[in-house]
């Protein structure tokens, strides 16, 4: 078999130009050209990890980009002579003086570094280099490394890729000196035999060669999970951001970690019936989230930690890792990306295309809450370890949790692209003519909202794509177990990894003004580009996979629900669902 370059090459997903990518890295907004700027490390020399460098992307509007066909930091000194490692970027000079670029950056000069092989102290610093010119050249500081290591007192994991960020300390009581709003550091890692965890710096906002170490961020110990709804998170943390999210409508905050968890065990939980699950193929890893919550007085002698868990979940369950971000002044939002990788493909076909992973789509984060709840559609609200409940004089339940949805700019994509709508679609068990919709590109989305009604066992989407309507992917909820699929198609070629992903998610009930029982709809949208399938789940549930086709296009997408009621004469009385409406966009454009 053949495959060429462009085969499963996406379109409006950012890449490298050939060579291995993997974790976005100095992302940000550069006031003085309104330019955004995303890194990627990358191999320019090789389709298989090394040689780490920064590639480098800037776009207007993050969607369309232009990619530098060079890196614009290579290892070239004695401190970073085996790999520019993950970093981030601050649009103010080191000093703190605006009009200037400065890229955090680890830099390594020994390998290997994992988390399941002892620790080489000086392995990882951390360095800094500056731009004077928006992005296009840079200049190492006579100064690096500023940090030499972790903090010697502690025996680590790892110690690398610092995020930098304004941070309400107070809100954490983070120390009795240390409060109100500071620039903090944080390094990702672990310490040896007790838990994964994030090192906290203060940062002279004036000087960014200034760094003090205060603290570990938190002990949650090895390979906790609270629950499937958790994850499991792991033996060392990569890529932790962390960031307070507010709620626009009471003021109330909460501050997030989100974390590339390395690692991770397997549970009985992960397994979807007969079926093969992707996740078991692939490196034992998660991106997660954690929400924090201050020490009381009751535990701040138990450990040195910072803070301690209140609730976590997960941020993408699919083949997505190293999730990045920043903050954009624009739009006053938390903007991620992160690396959707290339491991369900065999090193052979992998090899053969030339390139290897891209970025994800930009997506939001919010804290979402939801009022008046009731209950969860199987689940007891108790057991459920991805939200946070707090009781109200109603007898119901104000549920918070961290929200996720692609970026509204993506909606430009859309601009020359074909629409199709349906509304109030009674659904049956097969995808029938009337709720099926033609495809004629491999670069589509979809929205679509069901009334998933109490008796339904099954409810979602179908994409056909192939002419002959033999090969599809399936994207479904089964209320009953509360859990999300995406079941690709038998892989055509011996090797690739086309197993069903999987997601918990649930459905809540709230009272209305009346007094009524309402149940929230289920609502998904989906992005399909080329080979690359994100989805998104009433705002707080995402997969990202990888599809690997023959051919260069979709058929048809189509919606179904099962499980309706049977009426005496076996006529079915109650339907399954209720499409309320579904707008599809076909042939999307950057």
């Amino acid at each position: 078999m053949t495959t060429t370059s462009s085969k499963w090459r996406p379109t409006f997903h950012l890449n490298a130009p050939s060579g291995w990518l993997n974790d976005p890295c100095g992302l940000g907004y550069d006031p003085s050209t309104r330019l955004y700027h995303v890194a990627f490390q990358w191999n320019p020399r090789g389709n298989d990890w090394g040689n780490v460098s920064w590639g480098n992307s800037t776009s207007y509007d993050m969607v369309s980009w232009k990619t530098s066909p060079d890196p614009y930091l290579t290892p070239s000194t004695d401190y970073d002579c085996y790999g520019i490692f993950t970093g981030c970027l601050r649009p103010t000079d080191i000093d703190g003086s605006p009009g200037a670029l400065t890229c955090i950056y680890t830099s390594v000069k020994h390998l290997p570094i994992h988390y399941t092989l002892p620790y080489v102290q000086g392995c990882e610093s951390l360095s800094l280099a500056v731009s004077h010119d928006s992005g296009l050249t840079w200049r190492r500081l006579s100064c690096n490394p500023i940090l030499s290591g972790p903090p010697c007192h502690l025996q680590v994991t790892g110690w690398r890729d610092p995020f930098v960020c304004f941070w309400r300390g107070s809100s954490m009581q983070l120390s009795q000196s240390e409060t109100g709003d500071h620039l903090y550091g944080f390094l990702s890692g672990g310490v040896v035999g007790e838990t994964p965890t994030v090192f906290v710096y203060i940062i002279n906002p004036n000087d960014l060669r200034d760094w003090k170490f205060i603290g570990c961020l938190v002990d949650v110990g090895l390979n906790f999970r609270p629950s499937r709804w958790s994850g499991d998170f792991g033996v060392n943390w990569e890529v932790a951001n962390v960031l307070e999210l507010s709620s626009e409508e009471d003021g109330i905050s909460r501050t997030f970690v989100i974390v590339g968890a390395e690692g991770c065990l397997q549970s009985k939980d992960d397994v979807t019936g007969s079926r093969i699950k992707a996740q078991t193929a692939r490196t034992p890893r998660q991106q997660l989230w954690m929400a924090l919550k201050a020490k009381s007085s009751d535990d701040a002698s138990s450990n040195s930690a910072l803070a301690t868990y209140s609730f976590a979940g997960i941020f993408d369950h699919g083949c997505y890792y190293a999730a990045n971000s920043f903050y954009d002044p624009v739009t006053g939002r938390h903007v991620f990306y992160g690396w959707v990788t290339e491991e369900d493909l065999p090193d052979n076909l992998r090899h053969a295309q030339g390139w290897s992973g891209l970025i994800s789509l930009p997506r939001t984060v919010q804290l979402q809450v939801l009022h008046n709840i009731v209950r969860a559609r199987s689940s007891k609200l108790q057991t459920i370890t991805s939200i946070e409940t707090e009781a109200d004089s109603r007898g119901t339940y104000t549920v918070r949790t961290l929200g996720t949805q692609p970026d509204d700019r993506l909606k430009k994509l859309r601009a020359k692209a074909s629409s199709f709508t349906l509304q109030n679609l009674t659904l049956h068990s097969s995808c029938s003519a009337d709720s099926i919709m033609t495809l004629k590109t491999s670069r589509w989305e979809v929205e679509a909202r069901f009334a998933v009604h109490k008796q339904c066992t099954r409810a979602g989407i179908q994409i056909t794509h192939s002419a002959k309507l033999k090969t599809s992917t399936v994207l479904t909820w089964e209320p009953l177990t509360e859990n999300f699929t995406v079941e690709r198609p038998h892989p055509t070629y011996p090797g690739i990894n086309h197993g069903v992903e999987s997601a918990p998610h649930t459905l809540f009930t709230f009272r209305d003004v009346h007094d009524n029982e309402v149940e929230e709809t289920l609502r998904i949208r989906a992005i399909f580009d080329k080979s690359i399938l994100e989805v998104f789940i009433n705002e707080r549930t995402a997969l990202s996979t990888r599809i690997y086709l023959d051919e260069d296009r979709c058929s048809q997408l189509g919606f179904f629900a099962e499980g309706g009621l049977n009426g005496d004469k076996g006529f079915l009385s109650s339907p399954a669902a209720v499409l309320l409406e579904a707008q599809v966009w076909d042939g999307l454009e950057a």
